[in-house]
């Protein structure tokens, strides 16, 4: 896995950034309206041949890599570039792949900085008009009629009506000028499908970067803006939708990664994946810039506040090709009907979201230890809860040193690295055993490391690394919900010991779980962030008591009640009134991602077999357009949600600021779990209604399931404040 941007971007991405905030400027973008052009800017970008960098170095190009080429394009949208950039690059490429003196004279002709090439998006019919991008002012017109490439140069300037958002629209009716044929044969068409996927995707790009820009432009604003006695950006309503839309436009660049990674790899779904990038790219910018609007208020909508060049672009830019929604359909199509196209040359792509395939002794290890023991008759191993607990598993596991590869080989670990370790958790995956016990008392083991003393770290490392106990979480309490720092549970200081007196509620695990991490309040008098202590408490000490809670969902939790627990001061993490560091600790690991994305792949499987054998209409449901485009928006969701919740652990292990990433893959995880799962058993009823482990059923679990998922490991309210604050620069929403 690798996520950061690669050394050799970096100073390319700077190169870019550099010249866009320099040379594209507010003054530029708004002299060149109501057009969308300016003939100097264009000069400026021939003179450093960036329309030219796509273009292979064999016909006179800078053969830039399409990755590095999208880093370019979103500089470019975040300064609202105005001339046909996408459009040029991906016209020149054209013309390099067609090859040809006709093709190579028009690419030196584009030198002279007076020039401008741009392509009809769609394919052109005689006689039928329709709106191009950068047509004002081209000098010549790329076309594909279905069999033959040519470039129309238009007789006349065309006609360049008053559009939303420039772009330098016009409307070009072929046949109106000389037609000049490139390329009639069987690659002309692939070459140009070719072409339009890469348009897509440097479209995505652009767009991405408009709404990052858009974005932060908004959260200076609500910094800025008092109302009530308070900047606005304190206010919830205000911060929430921008957190929301940070996290989509994160994960827009991301998808766009992905699908870059894929392309690059010609992975079976690569194209339907480059539709789902237009898609997700143009719905993220018109969010993105219809919140930044509101949070400028009455202001955003004067001429005066460049807010409204954004919003007015976001649309312009993704509707160029058509409606963006019909992405989703075309994705679909793709995906579930094998519906094929030509893809771009991407050149070197070096992020990598996949677990490594290396032969690792340990994964391999892993793999036989579970495939020996797991039974395929037992439903629930793969279940997130720990109703899946298996002792025979984790024991076996944790005496191979396998449960915390990466710790320490003194605390049963084996030092792994973290490509080693990932491959161990996704061999887990891979076999349908979720573990979740593994996860929270990892939790409760790393917490101990770095707070636990000499004494605390001999007696249970080792008992944990060897599987031989678990752990749990005692946070929450009954009248303090998702504000954890609230605990009323009180530990007093008597001796070497404390006594502790309270009550936990949903406390998972706490019937199968030897420890409980266990948040109390040792000091009543100061401000309640300051009077708090962790502990690790012995669930076998006297005065404990576990009561089980049920769920809607089938599964176990508890509420735990503690009367007078004498506690050896052995027990405690870090200082006394140190219980909120330890706790950032904790909830760091907790809210480091989602794994829901899994359950909605499972739910697209089960729901694409249903459909192709359901018929409504008289055709199988798998061929209606809307089911198609239902279960894509499911696809793209996860990979987004997949790629979010990698992000978050590559930031740790990599030591990279973490902006809250991991609250960010849990509220995108959450919320599309919710909302997808719930339409997918829309799609199925009457039938997803029945409960079951395998098929349908699996939607139904989901869904019941999907409903408590934005109250595991904090509120997204909680979550969207913490993103709010560390991703955009936005005051404290929250007491």
């Amino acid at each position: 896995m690798q996520l950061s941007l690669p050394a050799d971007s970096v100073p390319v991405k700077e190169m870019f950034e550099k010249f866009f905030a320099a040379e594209s400027t507010v003054a530029r973008v708004r002299a060149s309206e109501p057009v969308g052009f300016d003939p100097d800017f264009w000069r400026e970008l021939i003179s450093l041949e960036l329309p030219f960098m796509r273009l292979s170095a064999e016909a006179g190009g800078g053969g830039m890599s399409l990755f590095d080429a999208c880093l370019m394009l979103e500089q470019a949208g975040r300064r609202l570039a105005p001339a046909p950039l996408a459009e040029s690059v991906v016209a020149l490429r054209i013309l390099g792949e067609i090859g040809g003196e006709t093709a190579s004279e028009w690419i030196e002709k584009l030198r002279d900085g007076e020039t401008v090439l741009t392509l009809a998006l769609n394919q052109v019919e005689p006689g039928k008009a329709q709106l191009v991008p950068g047509a004002a002012v081209a000098s010549g017109i790329l076309t594909f009629d279905g069999q033959t490439l040519a470039i129309e140069v238009p007789s006349q300037a065309l006609e360049a009506p008053h559009t939303l958002g420039g772009s330098g629209l016009a409307t070009f009716t072929p046949g109106s000028g000389d037609r000049i044929v490139l390329a009639s044969n069987a690659d002309a068409g692939a070459v140009w499908a070719a072409g339009i996927e890469e348009w897509k995707l440097l479209t995505s790009a652009a767009l991405v970067g408009l709404s990052q820009e858009a974005l932060t432009m908004a959260a200076a604003y609500a910094c800025e803006r008092i109302a009530f006695g308070q900047p606005i950006g304190a206010n919830q309503g205000i911060a929430h939708p921008l957190a929301v839309d940070a996290i989509d436009a994160d994960g827009a660049q991301l998808l766009l990664w992905w699908t870059l990674r894929g392309v690059a790899d010609q992975k079976a779904d690569a194209g339907a994946l480059i539709a789902l990038s237009l898609w997700w790219a143009s719905r993220t910018a018109s969010n993105s810039v219809a919140h930044a609007i509101h949070t400028f208020g009455g202001y955003g909508l004067t001429n005066e506040y460049d807010i409204q060049l954004y919003h007015r672009r976001a649309k312009s830019w993704s509707q160029a090709l058509g409606d963006p929604e019909a992405q989703l359909e075309r994705a679909g199509r793709r995906l579930f009907l094998g519906e094929t196209t030509s893809l771009p040359d991407p050149g070197a792509v070096e992020v990598d979201f996949e677990t490594p395939n290396h032969k690792s002794p340990l994964a391999d290890q892993a793999r036989e230890i579970l495939s020996g023991l797991l039974d395929p008759d037992r439903v629930n191993f793969g279940e997130q809860n720990f109703e899946a607990h298996d002792w025979a598993v984790h024991r076996a596991m944790g005496q191979a040193g396998l449960l915390f590869p990466d710790w320490p080989a003194r605390w049963g670990g084996h030092d792994a690295d973290a490509d080693t370790t990932r491959a161990i958790h996704a061999v887990s995956t891979e076999l349908g055993y979720a573990g979740l016990s593994r996860g929270v008392t990892s939790m409760a083991g790393v917490l101990v490391q770095k707070l636990g003393s000499p004494e605390l770290q001999d007696e249970v490392l080792l008992r944990i690394a060897k599987g031989e106990a678990t752990s749990c979480l005692g946070f929450t309490e009954p009248s303090g919900g998702s504000d954890v720092f609230a605990a009323k549970t009180r530990a007093v200081r008597d001796g070497d010991d404390w006594v502790i007196n309270g009550q936990k509620m949903f406390t998972s695990g706490a019937d199968i779980s030897n420890y409980v991490l266990l948040l109390t309040r040792t000091d009543p008098d100061v401000p309640k962030h300051k009077g708090l202590t962790l502990f690790l408490v012995p669930l076998d000490l006297p005065g404990v008591e576990i009561h089980p809670v049920h769920t809607f969902m089938d599964e176990l939790t508890n509420a735990t009640f503690y009367a007078d627990v004498r506690t050896p001061d052995r027990y405690r993490l870090g200082e006394v009134g140190g219980g909120v560091k330890a706790m950032s600790i904790a909830l760091t690991m907790e809210q480091g991602g989602s794994y829901y994305f899994v359950q909605m792949r499972e739910m697209i499987d089960a729901v694409t077999a249903w459909a192709r054998e359901e018929q409504r209409d008289g055709s199988c449901v798998i061929e209606h357009p809307a089911t198609l485009a239902r279960l894509a928006r499911v696809y793209g969701a996860a990979c987004i949600a997949e790629g979010l919740t990698a992000r978050a652990f590559w930031t740790r292990l990599a030591g990279e600021q973490d902006l809250a990433y991991g609250p960010a893959a849990k509220v995108f995880g959450t919320q599309t779990f919710i909302d997808l799962s719930a339409d997918l058993l829309d799609l199925a009823a009457p039938g997803s209604l029945v409960r079951g482990n395998s098929g349908l059923g699996l939607v139904e679990k989901g869904y019941r399931h999907s409903t408590a998922t934005s109250i595991y490991g904090g509120t997204s309210e909680v979550l969207r404040s913490m993103v709010a604050e560390r991703r955009l620069g936005l005051p404290r929403s929250r007491a």
